[in-house]
């Protein structure tokens, strides 16, 4: 007895229903370890006893073969009394009642439940709601905290006895899995037309589903998260009756692939794309479109060279892939710019004219969200939008602060963050908040937040911008409330997220960000600190004519740019893109600066070069410019535009003037991308500092590949946070946080 010791683990991160405590389980049995293991209110609590030897193999295998979802962010370990127990147990804690353990995005299917679902001899084959420990619904389930079966939407639904049987047994892959279910105890599948009329239930509902896709209608079906607008991808009018429908002129629309390989027909891959679209994240990822003729409609994203392409990532859509002939588009099911419908209620009432068929299940989406969408540029992952299988991520943060703050991000892309417990969580994505549904599903995350970890704010930081609605809601709260300006936001997110304690040069190049001077900023570099920053330089503002219409009709930009460095000359290349009526009313505008704010923005730079690189019409999607500037860049063009850099202010508008002797789409974009690249290698080299790049810029991949290829100071990326607007929560938290 006297050889033997007992030590103590505490432990936070993700260790809280992710199988975490069994596996504490199974090796304190291998090797014949005693004590007990539980869950607090901070994380996961080890006592255990054994010889020396057995207690080092231990400690090894618990940070060695950690279960598939589960992270270890902080413990410590001491020794302790030796209490002589003779078993090693799970133990419930009241602590653990405690609201305070990170909630758990939903996962995509396992291999383990994959093979069950394909096995017919397997009492779950074909059973379209196959989950365990490892994978399967968290987020859209739960309801509060602690995440046990009765806080759930499962928790109508009677386990049967072997599914209980499996739920009680430590040594089981479904111990404590709350999802857990089969096709005797489980919830059930209907498919119904949009009048309302029965078709038929269950695996009958998925391969009559099918058939509709198959035949060319247009259905709906519920995910995950929400539900998912389908089609047959391969057919170019039933696209097109979409795009109608949708009022959706030329957005992209995702594409859902049996496998791997029938993406490998389509699209280029790299290494990491296809690791990236086989990860148990099971995420949107932007890739390259092979060249010519391909069986995936034309209208599925016009004018670019880039698709949006994922894995079926739930039984009910593996299955649904038995019985399909083609890939399909899957696409958030919603109205323009409102978030994801998840009840079928909200879907018959506002896409009533637009889908002809649904399925629907009987389980409740308590929390919806989108698919996430990534980019690969090398081996680089860039976050476009964190949602299913991202987040609610949570991540440490080296701090002693001691309050619970809430961050409510910006306008665009907006997502929410808190911090409490020196933890960062963050929600998943929210959307523009530019109507009605969107501003509800804002203050519905804020709610959600405040029930999972009983968590009311001692402060609020939000964005600069007084007519935000993020900014408008936080001042109505009787709460402290700090703002921190839109682009020092984006550069401390990225901060934050690589630990950067150090001054750093921030770029922060988007659309639109709120600055100190009351114009548009977006083009900016920014000397910061956590503590502060300086403005060092910044693109020379236009007049943003109408203010919002040139975000639109973008024509405005390119008018305005010209006016400014050609005056009245500039009336005759004008007339290519407005009649001459449009033209004087315009102008009027510009010479009277009626309702147009100086704007700085290299996102609105884009657009005016989109003009002349021949986009027609107004700008449909955000991005938009970007994309098409991007599929005609020629990597065997060098050269650059001629820029001056006076002091603090880049002088570029004599760019156009080239740009329009240049003619030639795809000379202008390529000189165009090689100019802003000249202008990081120009100014970055004047700084000693690390550089730090973030904005909805940045997820141009040609913009991208060409800094990575050229910029040899240290520079940081955003990676596991959303390089436009979608990040900014975090670092308004950063700003606020105690050093």
């Amino acid at each position: 007895m006297t050889n033997k010791s007992r030590l103590i683990y505490h432990i936070e991160g993700i260790v809280q229903g992710v199988g975490f405590r069994p596996f504490v389980y199974t090796i304190a049995l291998r090797y014949d370890l005693n004590g007990f293991v539980l869950n607090n209110s901070k994380g996961v609590l080890i006592e255990i006893e054994g010889f020396k030897e057995s207690l080092d193999a231990f400690e090894k295998a618990l940070f060695k073969e950690l279960p598939p979802l589960a992270r270890i962010d902080f413990w410590t370990k001491e020794v302790i009394t030796h209490k002589g127990d003779t078993t090693f147990e799970i133990r419930h804690s009241d602590e653990a009642h405690t609201k305070s353990s990170p909630v758990l995005p939903d996962m995509s299917i396992c291999d383990e439940c994959l093979t069950e679902l394909k096995d017919p001899h397997n009492r779950r084959y074909h059973y379209f709601f196959t989950n365990c420990t490892n994978c399967g619904p968290r987020y859209s389930i739960i309801k509060t905290v602690p995440y046990d079966r009765p806080y759930t939407s499962m928790q109508p639904f009677v386990m049967c006895d072997k599914c209980k049987d499996e739920y009680t047994n430590p040594l089981d892959r479904r111990y404590h899995a709350q999802p857990i279910s089969c096709s005797k105890c489980g919830p059930t599948l209907v498919l119904r037309s949009m009048q309302g009329d029965l078709l038929s239930k269950n695996e009958e509902a998925i391969i009559k589903l099918a058939e509709l896709i198959n035949a060319g209608h247009i259905v709906a079906m519920k995910g995950m998260g929400g539900f998912h607008l389908m089609c047959d991808a391969t057919n170019e009018i039933v696209v097109g009756r979409l795009r109608e429908r949708k009022h959706r002129p030329t957005k992209p629309f995702a594409v859902m692939f049996k496998d791997i390989e029938a993406i490998k027909e389509v699209c280029e891959l790299s290494f990491k794309e296809e690791e990236g679209i086989l990860s148990l994240l099971r995420p949107i990822v932007l890739v390259k479109r092979k060249r010519g003729l391909s069986k995936i409609s034309s209208l599925i994203a016009p004018h670019i060279d880039r698709l949006g392409v994922f894995l079926p990532y739930t039984p009910l859509h593996i299955m649904l892939f038995e019985y399909l002939k083609n890939p399909i588009i899957a696409t958030s099911a919603n109205r323009a710019g409102e978030p994801i419908i998840s009840d079928v209620q909200l879907l018959e009432q506002k896409l009533d004219g637009v889908i002809e068929y649904y399925l629907d299940y009987n389980r409740e989406i308590v929390n919806s969200s989108d698919d996430s969408v990534l980019q690969y540029i090398g081996d680089k992952m860039l976050l476009m939008r964190s949602s299913r299988g991202i987040a609610p991520q949570s991540f440490r943060v080296d701090t002693q602060d001691k309050r619970k703050i809430l961050a409510v991000g910006a306008h665009q892309k907006n997502a929410i963050a808190i911090y409490l417990n020196h933890q960062i969580i963050v929600s998943p994505y929210i959307g523009d908040l530019d109507n009605i549904a969107s501003n509800e599903l804002f203050e519905k995350m804020i709610e959600s937040f405040a029930r999972f970890y009983d968590f009311t704010p001692d402060l609020i930081v939000g964005d600069l911008h007084p007519n935000y609605i993020s900014t408008q809601w936080a001042k109505k709260q009787n709460i402290p409330f700090i703002q921190v300006q839109h682009h020092y936001a984006h550069i401390l997110s990225t901060m934050c997220e690589h630990n950067l304690k150090e001054t750093v040069l921030g770029i922060a190049w988007d659309g639109t960000g709120y600055g100190d001077d009351g114009t548009i900023w977006g083009g900016e570099f920014l000397a910061c600190t956590q503590e502060s920053y300086e403005r060092v330089c910044s693109f020379e503002p236009f007049l943003l004519l109408g203010a919002d219409a040139s975000i639109k009709d973008i024509k405005r930009i390119l008018a305005s740019l010209l006016w400014d460095e050609m005056g009245d000359s500039a009336d005759g290349h004008l007339l290519h893109y407005f009649d001459e009526k449009s033209l004087k009313l315009l102008k009027q505008i510009y010479t009277k600066k009626m309702n147009s704010p100086r704007c700085s923005s290299v996102g609105r730079l884009f657009d005016a070069v989109a003009v002349l690189c021949g986009m027609e019409g107004n700008v449909s999607y955000d991005g938009e410019s970007g994309l098409l500037i991007e599929s005609l860049y020629d990597a065997t063009i060098s050269e650059h535009y001629v820029v001056e850099i006076d002091d603090t202010i880049i002088q570029y508008k004599s760019m156009f003037v080239q740009m329009l002797h240049d003619k030639e789409p795809r000379l202008i974009a390529s000189k165009f991308i090689n100019t802003l690249v000249h202008i990081i290698l120009r100014l970055s080299v004047q700084y000693s500092y690390p550089i730090v790049f973030s904005g909805g810029v940045f997820q141009n991949r040609t913009l991208v590949e060409q800094i990575l290829q050229n910029v040899t100071q240290n520079f940081y990326f955003p990676i596991q946070l959303a390089i436009n607007d979608g990040g900014i929560c975090v670092g308004q938290l950063y700003k606020v946080l105690e050093k």
